[in-house]
């Protein structure tokens, strides 16, 4: 893999979000180009692998998160002992974007650091039928509102699994300033802030029968700080 990163020999990155957006799909994808389509659920996953980038040899650990809030204090400090951070949700559910606005907020108050290393990823766009969040949308939020980076990826069709890790950890080693993909983007927006592209709902799952017979989402996460339903140990979540 033509992955970069400059100085930093060592490096952690932590994937959070709801329970079932495909965190550890994405990890294991990564990892082993390996994708199960059975859920499990995880409460805390460490993996940790060297590479080799430009001739230094760096060791990555990637954090996998349960999608449960049943353990607030585990996941404070998951945050403030990492690098960078990819923020998962999944275009097929709009409630998963709402936890990914929660755990930003609280990214960013327990690193005390608004210029912290986040990437909003947008999991499963090989769902695109039955997408209920617009990418144009979140792209306007994650990188006028929030100046952080974002991709739509998917871990089943192996859809830029490798660019949200590149993106990642370009991201360690650039907290200073924007990275190129993102100041690209941004000069492709209106100076205006508040602009928002109108949603999209043709895509919308009330409109597409076959998704609208699909099971509900397992274990609906809650804000941060509430308590959830606690997980079993496994080894993965979807």
């Amino acid at each position: 893999m033509s992955l970069e990163v400059k100085e930093k020999t060592q490096v952690r990155l932590v994937f959070m979000g709801a329970a079932g957006v495909g965190k550890t799909s994405l990890i294991r994808r990564f990892l082993d180009d390996s994708f199960e389509t059975k859920h499990r659920r995880t409460v805390e996953e460490l993996h940790s692998k060297e590479y080799e980038f430009s001739g230094v040899k760096v060791k990555v650990e990637i954090l996998d998160t349960s999608g449960s809030y049943a353990f607030p204090a585990m996941r404070k400090l998951s945050i403030r002992n990492s690098d960078a951070f990819a923020l998962v949700y999944s275009i097929d559910d709009a409630e998963s974007l709402e936890t990914v606005k929660n755990l930003r907020d609280e990214i960013l108050e327990v690193k005390e650091d608004k210029l912290t290393p986040i990437l909003v990823v947008g999991n499963k766009s090989d769902r695109d039928e039955c997408r209920q969040v617009n990418s144009e949308d979140v792209l306007a939020m994650v990188e006028l509102d929030w100046n952080n980076n974002y991709l739509e990826a998917s871990a089943k069709e192996n859809e830029h699994v490798v660019e949200v890790f590149r993106e990642l950890l370009q991201q360690t080693n650039l907290p200073r300033r924007l990275s190129p993909a993102l100041r690209r983007r941004r000069e492709t927006f209106p100076k205006d802030a508040g602009f928002r592209p109108p949603m999209n709902k043709t895509n919308s799952c009330t409109s597409v029968p076959s998704c609208s017979t699909l099971p509900p989402s397992q274990d609906k996460t809650k804000p941060p700080g509430t308590t959830g339903k606690k997980h079993q140990t496994g080894p993965g979540s979807a």
